[in-house]
């Protein structure tokens, strides 16, 4: 792939990039190839023609349920199947000089549906692709995200923390799937002390790193944020961790693991695991207002999302020497003219792959001659050079 493309000004390219990506049987996508460059890439047209679909499908190279945190059957397309997926993604990722084949997606066996990841030709751990491919993403229904639910902002924190350290993704999985099993044997009624001895062992010592993961990355999160200062077009946050225990205890396995045993009636009898970072919450501060980002305006809740996002772009690209691939849908609403162009200027000298959407290609102005565009219309990508797109 040649370091400058046909009319696109010349621009730090990412060392992290997405050069191909393919979409079988993806939402409104039966058969689809996106080839771009490592610029920033601009997705625009009107509403619910497949702008996000595409984001989204890129999201699911990475660990979780994707930007929209929807279930499988969802995804999958509803009209007639192209070929024998029931879904899948793949892609082309250049991580410097290496070029490596990525993919996940629904396949059917022995009368039921998993899904799968690969990495090479080979199966993979969603952990493995977290490592290669580390990615950040804002999406309209974050906007929310300091008014609802905890759930939202612990998956936002994660996502942060996945960037700083490696490790993270694996831990959390193995929490999580210690916790599910205990609660398995729970609702059959099977109380077995070993058994759950064992269980318990393995969610204090992974949920003790999981919180000890993300108190670290808020750690850095707040120098950094601090070090941009309020000197920027957007503003400082402060972050920091709530748990359901006191954290010097949360991050101890011997206190995590007790708590475990004391809350197992309770916690048999409520069907739900009472104490443990899965119950964590991330509180965030507007510095400059000294209010809860909660109580700031729809507009200054987007620029803190933004200035928490680009603070660790910058850590993972210190830490790794190559920026997160970063998925900003909708990201010009509630962003005026001068935000935007400082954020267009910064993903640009961060050299990060930025893939972003909007309704209307005027919003992104300063990003023309450097940027690849591209018009959805229809289920399909209408060609800008220098982005290439099939679909069927």
């Amino acid at each position: 792939m040649s370091d400058a493309t046909p009319g696109v000004e010349a621009v730090p390219a990412a060392a992290l990039t997405l050069g191909c990506v393919r979409l079988v049987n993806f939402r409104s996508y039966a058969n689809a190839e996106v080839a771009v460059e490592s610029a920033p890439v601009v997705l625009f047209g009107a509403n619910g023609i497949g702008k996000t679909n595409l984001l989204e499908a890129i999201s699911l190279l990475s660990p979780g349920r994707g930007l929209r945190g929807a279930t499988y059957a969802e995804i999958q397309r509803r009209a007639p199947s192209a070929g024998d997926a029931l879904w899948a993604v793949s892609a082309a990722l250049i991580r410097g000089a290496d070029t490596h084949e990525i993919g996940t997606g629904l396949v059917a066996g022995d009368g039921t549906e998993r899904r799968t990841m690969r990495l090479n030709g080979a199966p993979a751990a969603s952990s493995d692709l977290a490592e290669l491919l580390p990615m950040l993403w804002l999406t309209p229904a974050m906007d929310r995200l300091f008014l609802e639910d905890a759930n939202g902002r612990r998956r936002f924190l994660d996502r942060l923390v996945f960037g700083l350290d490696t490790g993270h993704a694996r831990r959390a999985a193995r929490y999580e799937n210690a916790r599910r099993e205990r609660a398995r044997l729970f609702r059959d009624g099977r109380d077995d002390p070993a058994w759950l001895d064992g269980l318990e062992e393995t969610m204090a010592e992974a949920g003790a790193a999981v919180t000890e993961a993300r108190l670290d990355a808020i750690e850095k999160l707040n120098a950094e944020l601090s070090a941009r200062g309020a000197a920027g077009a957007f503003p400082c946050a402060h972050l920091s961790l709530e748990d359901s225990m006191p954290l010097a205890d949360a991050v101890d396995t011997s206190k995590l693991r007790a708590a475990f045993a004391a809350s197992r009636t309770r916690d048999a009898e409520s069907g739900h695991t009472s104490v443990g970072p899965h119950r964590g919450d991330l509180i965030v501060r507007h510095t400059g207002k000294r209010a809860d980002a909660r109580d700031c305006s729809t507009g200054e809740q987007k620029a803190l999302l933004v200035s928490i996002v680009l603070a660790n772009a910058w850590l993972q690209k210190a830490r790794n020497d190559m920026a997160p691939v970063l998925l900003l849908d909708e990201i010009a609403a509630h962003l005026d003219s001068q935000r935007r162009a400082a954020l267009f200027e910064e993903i640009l000298t961060l050299g990060s792959q930025a893939w972003m959407t909007g309704t209307d290609r005027s919003l992104f102005a300063p990003l023309i001659d450097r940027a690849q565009f591209a018009t959805v219309a229809n289920g399909q990508l209408l060609r800008s050079p220098p982005v290439c797109f099939f679909a069927s």
